[in-house]
């Protein structure tokens, strides 16, 4: 919970903030004292006698017991007007495209035992972390895409379909997003009529389109949906695939991931990239996006959170009255 956001807004009764002046009044008086002592103090050059029989106080005790108190009345001043916090409330709702890239690219064995295997893992625990109220689609992206799950609350039936994926030849971003925008349309509606929040993971390594298409077009389409697309980019520099050729021979081909191509698409539909060198940055990105979609903030009174403040703020302000109070004896 975010305890407090400063202002009028963030306050249920604002026109009881009025009682804050007591303490700045208080404040104002305390250094006046302050100042009237040390003018006071200047009179007196040969002060020996004085601290023999009034031992000397901890100047710095006194000050910090003294703005402890002010706090105090200040926090409960602040409770007094029933203050408002933000608090993250799991969503009951909502649709999740999963996007998996099956093209011979991520083959590459560059993250242990492939990039293949580690995005179908860890895109299984994502689906195991989600509500059971949400939506799974299951979208496999080679050269011509396919929708192999529609939006469903069957979470094993997803998993499934991302276990049995194979490899196949060639990308088509642009259709695989294109699919995407179809299942968010079929997803069902919310109680209230109005579409559920959606998202779409895309777990890929490299661009590639195929004739006329544009992926960026197809991320337009996202973003005048307000979807945000969030793409979890596998695999380093140095991966590769060796593959066959139409006379038998066999070529290596470089598949380094191409990161700047998802910044652009996340950018548009208000999304964001991120990069997995290894299973556990992969696993990290989906706990980033799950709480993108899967919380939403909403206020909530926190008087009994000011309160409890302004009595530990009380509290220590009373000791140190009690320890300023035995240097006297």
């Amino acid at each position: 919970m975010i305890p407090l956001a400063f202002g009028l807004p963030a306050f249920m009764q604002p026109n009881r903030l009025w009682l804050v002046a007591v303490p700045v009044l208080l404040l104002g008086a305390y250094l006046l004292l302050l100042r009237r002592k040390s003018k006071q103090g200047m009179r007196y050059t040969n002060t020996s006698i004085l601290d023999i029989i009034v031992p000397a106080q901890s100047q710095w005790l006194r000050h910090i017991t003294v703005g402890l108190a002010l706090l105090s009345l200040v926090c409960l001043a602040f409770a007094w007007a029933r203050p408002l916090g933000t608090d993250e409330v799991p969503r009951e709702r909502a649709t999740v495209v999963i996007i998996l890239d099956c093209s011979y690219s991520m083959d590459a064995t560059d993250l242990e035992p492939s990039r293949f295997a580690v995005a179908k893992d860890e895109a299984n625990q994502f689906i195991d972390a989600l509500p059971a109220g949400y939506n799974v689609s299951v979208i496999e992206m080679y050269g011509t895409s396919l929708m192999i799950l529609p939006p469903s609350t069957d979470h094993a039936a997803a998993k499934r379909a991302i276990t049995a994926a194979t490899t196949q030849p060639s990308t088509d971003v642009a259709g695989a997003i294109e699919l995407a925008v179809k299942a968010l349309q079929m997803a069902p509606a919310g109680d209230d009529g109005d579409p559920v929040p959606g998202m779409v993971v895309m777990l890929s390594d490299a661009s590639g389109t195929t004739a006329n298409s544009s992926p960026q077009q197809a991320a337009s389409e996202l973003a005048a949906m307000g979807v945000p697309l969030y793409p979890i980019v596998f695999g380093t520099d140095n991966g590769y695939v060796d593959l066959p050729e139409a006379d038998g021979s066999i070529k290596r081909w470089q598949v380094a991931p191409d990161h700047a191509f998802f910044d652009r698409l996340a950018e548009i539909t208000g999304g964001q990239a991120y990069s997995a060198d290894d299973a556990a940055e992969a696993r990290q990105a989906y706990e980033k996006i799950g709480s993108e979609i899967g919380y939403v903030e909403e206020q909530k009174e926190i008087t009994a959170w000011m309160a409890g403040v302004a009595a530990l703020f009380a509290a220590v302000a009373a000791a140190g009255a009690v320890m300023l109070g035995a240097r006297w004896r």
